[in-house]
């Protein structure tokens, strides 16, 4: 009996480990399987587009709704800021009952404020911002509800390879939802001469995805496709918060891979801030750059979570270039090269290039938002590697309340306290505009240090993934 106990090496592992490739058993599996599954991935996919969308169509007509309500661009910009608080705050709620209650009466609960919330927040009166802002965080509720739970949903379906496609799937509304609901949002107002339709796009959008998610989607057992494929046997019924919490902070990937990724959303968020005050002012950007600078977003940010994903696969099951040197700490590697191969495109495309070679500078900001989206589907892999079934919607709700706290939510304010101090008392345009690129050298900073902890979660995942098989049985 003792023997049973030795923890296996890492060789080990890696040989009783069922292939990616290796198909459910066929024992209960059926459901797991074929269009169902297809058809769930999509509606999670629609709802994740929409919710992205829904952000971005506020910045599209934000010039609009500014005028309306009579506000300055520094209440302009509470308005997202609200959303983050109530996202936040509501974030941890969402995982504790994402854990131990049905996922799909969580969702229905989730759209339903979330389209009641934007529906309603166009119907305000110009004399009551302050109502408009209240239901604008509201809807950060709605979003907390799904953006949550919807990666272990997908967990709970599939394994391995097929896993890691569908979460690259679904990741990729976060860019695409982005780019589209700016079009989208500036065009229904132009169109109907009124920012609400705008706003009421992905509202009435919504109440056709609860609809769907009523008619065809369903809770499966935590840890099912893994449980199916003989990974795990132990029972994964939900356990003591506390015990939840304490686990988690003693799991050295979920930690480093958590802050790693905060510091890389640090800079993402900070980046379209700069485009258009980390320029002279004679070159700041027209609209159509604007334009331009969200395709950018968009097309690199679609791509990097794709290649991302393939160089993670191929790389841990030991195929293609990487034939020679598989290797299960592939996740954690690729994200560390993400945030690697950003820190000298964002150096060249924001604190060198920015004032005189701007055709470079395009290029290079490509390739920044390409590498440092590397870890969106791919750091999702890694947590789910190493966190058991029924704690992984209180890993991610964790992961996503520290990494949009310290990173893309306080990142524009903290650059801009920088810039000032720096600038001190020279108020003249190259003053602002030279102080700001100097204290962009923080996101930089961030950068290494993500390089850093990812690099430090690849020396420890092999150790958790060791003990998530010993917990699982």
């Amino acid at each position: 009996m003792a023997k049973n106990k030795v923890a296996p090496m890492e060789s080990d592992l890696e040989k009783v480990r069922p292939t990616p490739s290796t198909t459910l058993t066929s024992s209960g599996a059926s459901e797991f399987q074929g269009c169902w599954t297809v058809v769930v991935v999509s509606i999670l996919f629609i709802i994740n587009l929409l919710n992205y969308m829904d952000r971005f169509t506020i910045a599209g007509v934000l010039t609009d709704i500014q005028d309306y309500y009579h506000i300055s661009d520094a209440w302009g910009g509470l308005i997202q800021t609200t959303f983050m608080i109530f996202f936040i705050i509501f974030s941890p709620i969402c995982g504790f009952l994402g854990d131990r209650y049905n996922r799909k009466w969580i969702f229905v609960a989730g759209i339903t404020i979330w389209v009641g919330a934007v529906c309603a927040s166009t119907f305000i009166p110009s004399n009551m911002f302050w109502l408009f802002l209240l239901l604008r965080g509201v809807v950060g509720i709605g979003e907390a509800s799904y953006a949550i739970i919807s990666p272990t949903v997908i967990a709970d379906m599939f394994t391995g390879v097929l896993r890691s496609r569908m979460l690259m799937v679904f990741y990729f509304a976060i860019p695409f939802g982005s780019g589209l609901g700016f079009i989208v949002g500036s065009a229904v107002d132009s169109l109907t001469g009124h920012w609400q339709w705008g706003v009421r796009v992905t509202g009435l959008l919504g109440i056709i995805c609860l609809i769907l998610i009523i008619a065809f989607i369903r809770d499966p057992e935590r840890g099912k496709a893994e449980r199916d494929r003989g990974e795990i046997t132990a029972s994964v019924d939900a356990t003591n918060y506390w015990e939840d919490l304490k686990d988690l902070c003693t799991n050295a990937t979920y930690i480093t891979s958590t802050f790693g990724y905060t510091a890389t959303v640090f800079m993402v968020g900070t980046l379209a801030w700069s485009q258009q005050h980390g320029r002279p002012p004679e070159q700041r950007e027209s609209s159509s750059e604007l334009g331009f600078f969200g395709a950018i977003t968009c097309v690199g940010g679609i791509a990097g979570v794709a290649v991302g994903t393939i160089f993670s696969n191929m790389w841990s099951r030991g195929v293609g270039p990487f034939k020679h040197i598989q290797t299960k700490r592939a996740d954690a590697l690729v994200c560390a090269i993400g945030a690697f191969i950003s820190i000298p495109t964002l150096i060249f495309a924001i604190l060198h290039l920015s004032d005189s070679n701007m055709t470079f500078c395009w290029i290079m900001l490509f390739l920044c938002v390409l590498a440092s989206s590397f870890n969106w589907a791919t750091n999702v892999d890694l947590l789910l590697s190493v966190v058991i079934p029924q704690r992984r919607s209180s890993a991610s709700s964790y992961q996503i309340l520290i990494s949009h706290l310290c990173g893309d939510a306080s990142g524009p304010y903290i650059l801009g306290l920088i810039s000032d101090a720096i600038r001190g008392d020279d108020n003249t345009p190259y003053g602002h505009y030279h102080s700001l690129v100097t204290s962009f050298y923080l996101c930089v900073a961030m950068l290494v240090i993500s390089v850093i902890l990812f690099l430090a979660a690849a020396y420890t995942i092999v150790a958790d993934q060791r003990k998530f098989a010993e917990m699982m049985g």
